[in-house]
């Protein structure tokens, strides 16, 4: 099992972009855009305030009729926001992001944040993991020390 520490370590990238809820929409979208990425905390100040994703554009401004530009991130946001600390484990991880659907999961220690992981994240993970035990039992089937 591997820890969420591990994973935010492995990470390319491991910055987490915020926004601020009074911000507008189309100013979250274009940081998405230019970070590569599908979702913002929102945040005031150093407290976590909300989460805001493409699919919180797609659902709650296009398909409402609403403009990007006119429209706060604190309209779109979900703001009950759910997190884990480093020490959880990337199974845990995943059954709470398919428990709920979600797709990013802020990591908190201490009150305070530092970092986050997304389905992408775990699935890498899990992978690595497989792919480190198919080729042990490789290893051991052929006789080969590995």
């Amino acid at each position: 099992m591997t820890a969420v520490t591990d994973i935010l370590k492995s990470k390319t990238d491991p910055s987490v972009h915020t926004i601020a809820p009074t911000a507008s929409v189309l100013d979250a979208l274009r940081l998405m855009a230019e970070k590569g990425i599908g979702a913002l905390l929102v945040t005031e100040g150093e407290a976590i305030v909300g989460i805001v994703t493409e699919r919180d554009y797609a659902r709650k401004i296009a398909l409402l009729g609403r403009t990007s530009a006119a429209t706060l991130v604190r309209d779109v946001m979900t703001s009950s926001v759910m997190f884990v600390s480093s020490t959880e484990t990337s199974e845990h991880c995943m059954a709470l992001m398919t428990e709920n659907r979600l797709r990013h999961l802020p990591v908190v220690d201490a009150g305070k944040l530092v970092g986050l992981i997304s389905i992408g994240d775990l699935v890498k993970d899990i992978i690595s993991a497989q792919k480190f035990v198919i080729e042990q039992l490789e290893h051991y089937i052929t006789g080969q020390r590995g």
